[in-house]
């Protein structure tokens, strides 16, 4: 009988435990912009968050298109799959965030912090990346088609298998910048000092553009095709 009352005072015990746990936390759509929050899966369109603190913010699959993150910290947040066309996010901190399979084009990442930020798989066409920072980002597999690079600081970063059609690096700082099986057909090179990158093949450069004052890998040659004559 002891055994009995002792049991059944164990279960009631664990039952009541049970109950007064916290459920699992789910999105909250409708929570205000803060750092931490749980916009998930949302529907975050036309959105003004200019400086706003969103660090850790959870935005998986969150539709943020046309939405205005200018001056935002957005650093750790995660960020995979959103939908990005037409967003703002120039001038935005996003130090370590997550971009994995984001996707979207004419997004604006101008002046953008995107150190150490993981955008392997976006798709992103005719992104704004100008000035931005990515250096040691990891960007591998990614669609770059006909983004604009220019003066970005890329040092130490990884574009391998990366789609870089058309996409413009004037000015930008390849120090360490890994492009090993990237497409770089009509990449532009020029002026652009690719000495130090990693991964840089000569069928690479014959896709590429570059002219005189572009410095090459050591072994490799100007194609006798630069300077490029295509149309933008």
């Amino acid at each position: 009988m002891i055994f009995g009352r002792s049991f059944l005072t164990l279960a009631f015990a664990g039952a009541l435990c049970l109950a007064l746990s916290p459920e699992p936390a789910q999105a909250a759509c409708n929570d205000s912009p803060k750092a931490g929050v749980d916009w998930s899966k949302c529907q975050k369109t036309r959105l003004i968050l200019r400086d706003k603190n969103l660090t850790r913010a959870k935005l998986e699959r969150t539709d943020l298109s046309a939405s205005d993150f200018l001056g935002a910290n957005l650093s750790d947040a995660n960020l995979a799959g959103a939908n990005l066309t037409r967003a703002r996010l120039s001038q935005a901190n996003l130090t370590g965030a997550i971009l994995t399979k984001a996707f979207g084009s004419r997004t604006d990442f101008a002046g953008a912090i995107l150190v150490r930020a993981r955008l392997d798989k976006v798709e992103f066409s005719r992104v704004n990346l100008d000035g931005a920072d990515l250096s040691d980002a990891s960007v591998s597999k990614a669609d770059l088609g006909r983004a604009s690079l220019r003066g970005a600081q890329l040092q130490g970063a990884n574009l391998s298998k990366a789609i870089l059609a058309r996409v413009d690096f004037s000015g930008a700082n390849l120090t360490g910048t890994e492009f090993t099986a990237a497409y770089t057909l009509y990449a532009r090179f020029e002026g652009v000092d690719l000495s130090r990158t990693v991964g840089l093949t000569q069928d690479q450069l014959d896709d590429a553009c570059g002219d005189e004052a572009t410095l090459l890998p050591t072994g490799l040659v100007r194609s006798a095709d630069w300077p490029c004559d295509i149309d933008g």
